[in-house]
């Protein structure tokens, strides 16, 4: 499928940025893509975008939806009380360990031969960069690797993935436009969960001694997320302005917020990208 700027869907990059409870659009958006049978051959997620990006590869039509919207009234997985029991504001240890197994059942077959590939982004702890993690082979480390890009820093326990301490992906590479351009893309599809003209205040990170005191270079990558975050909203503005990018948003005003749990805001949501002109 081409669109009217002759960017062809089957050779050119999807990526999705997280946001919390906002990624709900970006669910919509991929549910839109496979009701159209619009397949891109590399799909590229961060956080909530790489946790909605699995079920588009698996091909489940409705997942993310369940997850996000109907799963929080069975059994709740947001929230302070899982946070004071240790297991994060966002309980992903749930999420990707009993629900895939319990209450909607993952396509492993489906994923696995996909024939697309997939990129998750994580943040090391030790490095303070941005990891881009593929797996097609082995179920846990996909599961690790997805919790990771999930894993809200200050709110939830630091991740493991192949032994190493991790962080969502957002912290070092929030909207990996950059790194899809170092591997020779041109033409780009990506979907946001800020309307047009969002932009991070930049401002003076404070962080306590003891807030990842082991790990210094991912204090600093957090001191520098917002500015990070904007240079790539520019290089996006300009790609689309240049007719180089399909920029999929959500209108203003953002009505949902990272920890939203009012379903009804979030089926609105859901339904605008379910529903977007594509």
């Amino acid at each position: 499928m081409t669109d009217k700027n002759n960017i062809d869907f089957s050779e050119c990059p999807l990526l999705l940025e997280g946001g919390g409870m906002r990624g709900i659009f970006t669910a919509g958006v991929l549910d839109n893509f496979l009701e159209k049978n619009i397949i891109f051959p590399y799909v590229i997620g961060v956080s909530a975008g790489a946790s909605n990006g699995i079920s588009y590869i698996s091909k489940q039509k409705g997942r993310s939806y369940f997850s996000n919207v109907k799963l929080p009234k069975i059994r709740p997985y947001v929230g302070i009380k899982s946070l004071l029991k240790g297991r994060g504001f966002f309980d992903l240890d749930f999420l990707f360990y009993e629900y895939p197994d319990k209450y909607y059942p993952f396509d492993w077959d489906a994923y696995f031969n996909s024939g697309q590939r997939y990129v998750m982004v994580v943040s090391n702890c030790i490095t303070g960069k941005a990891e881009y993690i593929e797996e097609y082979k082995d179920g846990d480390r996909l599961l690790a690797a997805c919790k990771a890009s999930c894993t809200l820093p200050f709110t939830n326990p630091v991740s493991y993935l192949d032994g190493k301490p991790m962080l969502d992906g957002g912290v070092c590479d929030a909207v990996p436009i950059k790194y899809l351009m170092e591997q020779g893309f041109e033409k780009f599809v990506i979907v946001l969960t800020r309307p047009k003209g969002y932009r991070k205040k930049e401002k003076k990170v404070w962080l306590p001694f003891f807030v990842y005191s082991k790990y210094p270079k991912i204090r600093e990558a957090l001191r520098g997320r917002a500015a990070r975050y904007n240079q790539a909203m520019d290089i996006i503005d300009e790609l689309e302005a240049q007719g180089k990018a399909i920029v999929i948003r959500p209108k203003a005003p953002m009505m949902v917020s990272r920890s939203e749990v009012d379903t009804q805001k979030l089926d609105a949501l859901y339904r605008e990208g379910l529903e977007y002109e594509i």
